[in-house]
């Protein structure tokens, strides 16, 4: 240990420019430059996905599409999804990720897709393809204490943080928006109402006289109604 310490001494001490900042420092990821453990963790996940997929085909689908819209949040995708016996092409941007369930949003409207629907999922032609898996959520230094001391109640309170630390499933994400107009595509028919409440895998509408109850098996997709189109459905079925 003395011979060592003696070595030690004699050592040229140069600071490290990318871990050593001021009067802090950071521990590096690894041995190698940081470019490559980039990578290599980039592959290392997509080797992980594949292992775990062929080990567990039947969550193959879900899996890989859960990875495809994380890697595309906040940018636009298309999306081939079932209608019944037609397939409808849906452009938008990547709002919410869930454990069986996508939302993604346009100018007009909010879409949610369960991934038993989606044929298919791509980015659009003559779009950048690129990654946002380094983005990070910035959190002020007040957060940083909620999140610590309350974090239960303070993540609970904004979509975001509920986006960041949970993969919400299709029944939970929609019983938060109770009181919401929605158009469901299901399997069996189109229906339009108020959503009542999630329960069960059931979702529970509300519309005139009538409170249709829907699988959520068997829902193809769930599109947000605004005012104005909520007229023209509920002046078609007074027959104005």
């Amino acid at each position: 240990m003395k011979k060592l310490l003696e070595q030690r001494k004699k050592e040229e001490r140069k600071k490290d420019p990318i871990h050593e900042s001021g009067v802090t420092f950071t521990s590096p990821a690894g041995s190698t430059s940081t470019e490559e453990i980039r990578v290599f963790n980039e592959y290392m996940e997509q080797a992980n996905l594949f292992k775990i997929t062929n080990a567990a085909p039947e969550q193959r689908k879900s899996l890989m599409l859960k990875r495809f819209f994380k890697m595309k949040r906040n940018q636009q995708v298309e999306i081939y999804s079932e209608n019944g016996e037609n397939t409808n092409y849906t452009l938008g941007k990547v709002t919410a990720i869930g454990r069986d369930f996508v939302m993604v949003t346009n100018l007009k409207d909010r879409i949610w897709f369960p991934y038993h629907s989606i044929i298919s999922a791509n980015v659009p032609s003559g779009i950048p393809n690129y990654s946002n898996s380094h983005q990070s959520y910035i959190f002020d230094n007040d957060l940083k204490k909620k999140l610590l001391h309350h974090f239960g109640q303070t993540v609970s309170k904004r979509d975001a943080l509920i986006q960041q630390f949970y993969e919400e499933t299709l029944n939970t994400n929609l019983k938060t928006w109770k009181g919401a107009w929605v158009k469901v595509f299901a399997k069996d028919g189109i229906y339009s109402g108020q959503i009542r409440d999630v329960q069960d895998h059931i979702l529970y509408l509300s519309s005139m006289n009538k409170k249709p109850e829907i699988e959520l098996k068997h829902i193809h997709s769930v599109n947000s109604l605004r005012f104005f189109s909520f007229l023209t459905i509920f002046s078609k079925k007074i027959g104005m």
